[in-house]
């Protein structure tokens, strides 16, 4: 990706969150400047990965498979006993037709909440520790009312309505293609973006990136290391 698309999508992701009153803490608008002169006191941002997020999942074309995120906060299976939250917390948003691909996790549960700006499908499968999709029906839990689709099923979430994403359960996100973009809330256990996502095709998971302009803001794989 290129840095210029990476400044916009930030750019039209906060104006989202202002439209949908969703307000980020203090370190979602530092300047690479900022990040500089960082001190120990904010180690955690760095060490759990807090922050802007944007990806294409190396595969160059963002508008058709990519995610926007923001990481609030978040605990580290690698390091419990100095960060011992069990819980993470994210929002995230999708263009209007963008598509993010379809993964489980070994391990987290999450809810996934549509906060606002347009409606969301998420596609929904049973999988196994093979990367096999199951062709069994799939029964979830969406703001406690138990549903059950078909392999393959879509589950709709219009504003305010949520789904419970269990480990081994695959799924992906798609929004209509008219209307405005989607911003989704994630809360969940523990997240650890390196060992616990299974693609079901085989990608990247963090962008290469083209610099044609300053960053406006640093990813969350950028920070400056802190002694």
């Amino acid at each position: 990706m290129k840095r210029s698309e990476i400044n916009k999508v930030i750019k039209d992701m906060e104006k989202l969150l202002r439209e949908c009153h969703f307000y980020l803490p203090e370190f979602a608008s530092w300047s690479p400047d900022k990040w500089k002169n960082l001190k120990s006191d904010a180690r955690e941002i760095v060490d759990n990965r807090l922050g802007w997020d944007i990806t294409d999942y190396g595969t160059g074309k963002f508008r058709e498979y990519g995610f926007s995120l923001f990481t609030i906060r978040n605990g580290n299976v690698k390091d419990p006993q100095r960060y011992p939250k069990p819980y993470a917390e994210k929002v995230l948003m999708l263009y209007p037709g963008q598509f993010a691909p379809t993964h489980y996790h070994w391990n987290k549960m999450e809810d996934i909440i549509n906060r606002g700006g347009n409606d969301i499908y998420i596609t929904v499968w049973n999988g196994n520790e093979e990367n096999q999709k199951l062709d069994t029906d799939v029964t979830v839990s969406c703001d406690g009312v138990l549903k059950t689709v078909q392999a393959g099923g879509k589950i709709l979430l219009h504003p305010g309505e949520s789904i419970t994403i269990t480990p081994y359960l695959y799924h992906n996100f798609i929004t209509n293609t008219s209307g405005g973009p989607v911003l989704l809330g994630e809360v969940s256990m523990c997240n650890d973006d390196e060992n616990d996502n299974n693609f079901y095709d085989k990608i990247g998971r963090f962008p290469e990136i083209e610099e044609d302009e300053e960053p406006y803001r640093l990813l969350c794989f950028e920070y400056p290391k802190i002694r």
